[in-house]
């Protein structure tokens, strides 16, 4: 006999969420937990096949085969169900601790420590285009929870310790029963841990950190751009009661370039020039990382000719190497002329049009033939 559908065992829908397959697993596991039926087998297997659907469907890797495939998805993940109770409940036992304390099986409470790690924090930095480009060194000051110095994060007044809790004993869990249930909730002196202060430190009042602003120094890499993030580990938030510090996050901001515009790795600028000297031609000036650069311009340039520097570009972030530098030319033309200038340049122009009657000459080929009007009548000489 077949495998009955996952979903169908659990009251779900295809449809439904993590919180609500969730939910209805530990419904199903409460009214047929073994605990509550001695020696019911029917009982049992259905406590078994419920864990076994909600291994399936709690995991979302699991659940796309499923969904795709059905019980043959399954076959090449390792997953074959359940071995027993004990295997159950070393998979789900958080989902049984919050809900209830059995003997044997699922009774273990679990003591949780004080210690907390750090929050991680979000900081933003500012910086020139040729730091971005070339890499640099910079400084941030961030307003954080810091390590105490007067318990050095443990919570409690130098000389002294923690307790076990009154409250719970040390189990970190305080137990009410219900029927034939035993609930079990973390305890709220204690928070869970088992242990209380004696004596709380005067300076944190027994958090372990206190708020403090500190200085981070930060290594910017070559090749960063806007919105790069950078990763400071250890750097955020102190831990609480010792737990480790969270990082900081450092979102950078560039400020454009007056001159260059970036595209990724490469960089792009643009020059003009005269008339005149992309006519005759010239040796100019460019702006590049490294400083100003000689461009030959050839004779004869046309405007928005593109010149590539190939290497001359921005560091590669992840890689080897550089971009590269492209030179748009860009052509001007005078507005104003002064009379002798004018005067130039129409001899100039007239020039060109000799040249031009002259080639016609020396090429009578370009010249249109006129038809032949006995061709074009049809008749034969």
């Amino acid at each position: 006999m077949g495998k009955r559908d996952y979903y169908e065992i659990l009251g779900v829908s295809r449809q439904s969420g993590e919180e609500e397959i969730k939910k209805s697993y530990r419904q199903l596991a409460l009214k047929f937990h073994p605990d509550r039926n001695p020696g019911d087998k029917q009982a049992e297997e259905k406590f078994k096949e419920a864990a076994e659907a909600y291994e399936v469907l709690h995991d979302s890797q699991k659940k796309r085969l499923y969904d795709a495939y059905g019980h043959e998805g399954l076959q090449g993940t390792g997953f074959s169900g359940f071995r027993g109770f004990e295997d159950i409940f070393s998979s789900f036992g958080d989902i049984f601790q919050d809900f209830f304390s059995f003997g044997g099986f699922g009774g273990q409470t679990r003591q949780r420590t004080a210690a907390r790690p750090g929050d991680d924090l979000l900081v933003t930095l500012n910086l020139g285009f040729e730091e971005a480009v070339s890499g640099t060194q910079k400084e941030v000051q961030i307003e954080t929870f810091a390590e105490c110095s007067r318990c050095k994060g443990i919570g409690a007044e130098p000389g002294t310790k923690e307790t076990t809790c009154p409250a719970c004993q040390g189990s970190g869990q305080v137990v009410q029963s219900q029927g034939f249930f035993r609930i079990s909730t973390s305890c709220a002196r204690c928070q869970g841990t088992g242990n209380v202060l004696v004596s709380p430190c005067r300076q944190c009042q027994g958090q372990g950190r206190i708020r403090q602003k500190k200085l981070v120094q930060v290594k910017v890499p070559a090749g960063v751009d806007s919105g790069t993030r950078l990763r400071l580990r250890g750097e955020g938030e102190s831990g609480y009661r010792g737990g480790a510090g969270g990082d900081l996050f450092v979102r950078l901001e560039v400020t454009p370039h007056p001159q260059i515009e970036r595209d990724g790795d490469n960089l792009h600028c643009k020059i003009s020039i005269s008339f005149l000297q992309a006519i005759l031609g010239d040796t100019v000036e460019i702006p590049t990382l490294d400083g100003a650069k000689s461009l030959q311009i050839t004779p004869g340039t046309q405007p928005g000719a593109v010149v590539r520097f190939t290497g001359e570009g921005v560091p590669k972030l992840r890689g080897y190497g550089r971009g590269d530098l492209f030179v748009e030319v860009e052509v001007k033309i005078p507005k104003h002329l002064t009379p002798r200038q004018e005067e130039l340049l129409k001899e100039f122009m007239e020039l060109e049009k000799e040249k031009d009657r002259n080639k016609g000459k020396k090429w009578p080929w370009n010249r249109r033939k006129e038809p032949d009007a006995d061709a074009m009548s049809g008749r034969r000489g």
